[in-house]
């Protein structure tokens, strides 16, 4: 009977430790965080292109299009390009399905904890490795810190033309993505891989 608790105990001592040697190592978090940032990169830089060649063609109306329509697709490529999945989410989403969980919401706070700090605005993310319902999983937030531009659709109602007010309203109903100003962490690009 001993004999078979200490077998017991030793069976799940082994798979606590199998568990454990399947977390990457922190070596391996850092170079899945150059990755995620890599890429988080060249979607801020894919859509920031779209946008301001938009507000060029047709002002802010046809950029708020772009973000509807452009930026999933956008977000979709650099997912099928990366292995990880990309998405942009905020605390005041203008997109329903753009709503942080509980992690998101933790790395955008902390995030403009940081920028409150003085941490230059392009050094703001954070990555972990987090529980969740599938396993472990790797987790990449970059913060979006709100530039000049984003305002003309991101800033406060008052100060928008009433043609962006109307299309923004059309568009997005329960629209919660105003109020900014230039500085303000926006969001974030999130980023996840199942380990």
């Amino acid at each position: 009977m001993r004999h078979a608790a200490k077998l017991t105990q030793l069976a799940l001592i082994s798979l606590s430790l199998a568990g454990c040697a399947a977390l990457p190592t922190a070596e391996q978090q850092a170079g899945m965080a150059g990755t995620a940032r890599t890429y988080s990169g060249a979607l801020i830089k894919n859509l920031g292109g779209e946008l301001k060649a938009a507000m060029s063609a047709g002002g802010p109306e046809q950029a708020i299009s772009v973000c509807k329509e452009k930026a999933p697709a956008i977000a979709a490529e650099v997912s099928k390009n990366s292995g990880m999945q990309f998405k942009r989410v905020s605390n005041k989403n203008r997109n329903p399905g753009a709503v942080p969980d509980a992690w998101e919401a933790k790395a955008i706070a902390d995030l403009e904890k940081r920028l409150a700090a003085g941490a230059k605005p392009e050094t703001l993310d954070t990555y972990a490795v987090v529980d969740g319902p599938q396993g472990k999983t790797f987790r990449y937030a970059k913060a979006l810190v709100t530039q000049s531009l984003c305002l003309n659709c991101h800033g406060t109602p008052e100060t928008m033309s009433e043609a962006t007010r109307a299309k923004l309203a059309a568009e997005y109903p329960d629209d919660k993505a105003v109020g900014y100003a230039a500085g303000m962490v926006r969001g974030i690009i999130s980023v996840s891989k199942p380990l």
